[in-house]
């Protein structure tokens, strides 16, 4: 995996977005860290979207709209939720400078949340950045069970749906696996991204809150 400090050229958002489209992405080593470090793995996680998977039970708690999900609604509070330990993640590396700067991509249109609701709280989501036809997924969190798969299951409906054509999840965890995330080369995942960027994905293609209904009429593989 190549790992390039971030000394030599100032991170803004702009170079934050070139640097995605050339397949590499910031990280810090810790939240107190002030640094940043790019990363381009060698073998790159993505979900193809033609070949997301989902479990029948899952299918049956999206339908339900146990959770109320919204897109966009609340970043801070998704990223506060990012920044919490999680299981198999005693420590964040959302440190300040990552907050800065997707939250101004966020106000640019180019950063995306999608939020878990239920009772007035948000319990779960995610965050990730949109470019072309590509959208990069940058970190998940849930409070309550499911609620990040619920709002996994509604990126892929509205980015099939919008679409999309590239799905980058970094890396694969065995919790990813369950979905589809495969591992590609690092040349293979640079095919995949040109073609991604050659169109452009249309992320609100649906209103910013949808039935779970509507999220899972684009998906056609359960398991």
């Amino acid at each position: 995996m190549s790992r390039m400090s971030d000394q030599i050229v100032e991170i803004t958002p702009d170079v934050l977005l070139k640097a995605y489209a050339c397949g590499i992405f910031p990280m810090a080593e810790s939240a107190e860290d002030p640094g940043l470090y790019w990363i381009e793995p060698e073998r790159r996680g993505i979900i193809p979207l033609d070949g997301f998977q989902i479990s029948s039970r899952l299918a049956r708690t999206v339908r339900s709209d146990k959770f109320e999900v919204r897109v966009d609604h609340d970043f801070d509070a998704v990223i506060d939720g990012c920044s919490e330990p999680q299981e198999g993640r005693e420590k964040t590396w959302i440190n300040e400078r990552i907050r800065k700067l997707y939250g101004e991509l966020f106000l640019r249109g180019r950063c995306h949340t999608v939020e878990a609701w239920r009772d007035g709280k948000l319990v779960g989501g995610l965050y990730g950045v949109r470019l072309g036809g590509a959208f990069f997924g940058e970190s998940m969190f849930h409070r309550e069970t499911d609620a990040s798969k619920v709002a996994l299951v509604h990126l892929v409906g509205r980015l099939i749906a919008g679409g999309f054509r590239l799905l980058d999840t970094q890396f694969v965890t065995s919790h990813l696996k369950t979905f589809g995330a495969i591992e590609v080369s690092r040349r293979h995942y640079h095919r995949l991204l040109d073609h991604a960027l050659q169109g452009e994905g249309d992320f609100y293609c649906w209103p910013r809150a949808v039935t779970g209904a509507k999220a899972l009429q684009p998906i056609s593989h359960t398991s």
